[in-house]
């Protein structure tokens, strides 16, 4: 039975499993900066895919489509302390210290920090409060955000770039975006913010772009590639599902079978 522990105050998240868990894709709403205290979490995205050991934090931007696993310790426990930077209260900020942002962020999207002892230090100070939540309050969080901001502008002036960019995604390249992204099994709405539209805008410009809906072009798409990784490339069934955004194996084999007229298994020994 898989045991997860979540505790949130203010906007920091410590989430606990004893179970290694099997990818999962999300939407990043909010930057973050995150620290895994024990296990392995792997991070792929469209443009890149990277793995953090325990000890190592890493910022990562908003507006991203990720699918991340994460994996228990060999002494049985994943623990992972996330501090998510709110629009509302980086603006608070920029306000308050002057802070202006001309131009829209160009850099990566993802950064492992250096071994930094501030930085380090900063996040062993937030197990005692996890430890004791009898003395968490909201106001004592929102210093702690505070500290993890000045803790970490000093270190890479890229990081306040990153931090303080209040453009809205721009409307994008649909085709391109879609191409690069279609595999990640998130609500339509989702596609639509991130390129840039109202949900009926982005509906509207699919169909002009592709003549199909989103859910048919992107089931399309999935089952395309997933015969293609199957007969050019040997590929077996339950290798790839989840990778191409189908939530289960029997659902990828009752969509493809509907498909091609056969099951990926058979297609495999054809």
């Amino acid at each position: 039975m898989e045991d997860i522990r979540l505790e949130q105050f203010f906007t920091i998240v410590y989430s606990c499993t004893t179970d290694r868990q099997k990818p999962h894709e999300r939407l990043v709403h909010e930057h973050a900066l995150g620290c895994l205290l024990t296990g392995e979490m792997t991070f792929q995205s469209s443009k890149e895919s990277f793995t953090i050991h325990e000890g190592d934090i890493v910022l990562v931007r908003k507006n991203q489509l990720a699918r991340m696993e994460k994996k228990p310790s060999p002494r049985g426990e994943f623990q992972l302390i996330s501090i998510f930077f709110t629009r509302e209260f980086l603006q608070k900020y920029a306000v308050e210290n002057k802070i202006i942002m001309e131009h829209k962020y160009t850099g990566k999207q993802n950064h492992l920090l250096t071994n930094d002892p501030f930085i380090g230090s900063f996040f062993n100070s937030l197990r005692a409060y996890l430890d004791h939540p009898v003395r968490n309050s909201e106001k004592l969080a929102e210093l702690k955000v505070r500290e993890a901001i000045e803790l970490l502008i000093p270190l890479n002036p890229e990081y306040s770039k990153l931090l303080f960019d209040f453009n809205d995604p721009h409307k994008v390249d649909l085709r391109k975006y879609m191409n690069e992204n279609y595999a990640f099994n998130v609500p339509i709405a989702s596609f639509a913010r991130l390129t840039g539209r109202s949900l009926a805008s982005f509906k509207r410009d699919f169909q002009k772009e592709y003549g199909t809906s989103p859910r048919k072009w992107l089931q399309e798409k999935r089952l395309s590639e997933a015969r293609y990784l199957i007969k050019e490339k040997g590929k077996r069934p339950g290798d790839i599902y989840l990778d191409l955004g189908f939530e289960n194996l029997s659902h990828f084999y009752f969509s493809f079978k509907q498909r091609f007229g056969e099951t990926p298994a058979e297609l495999l020994v054809a």
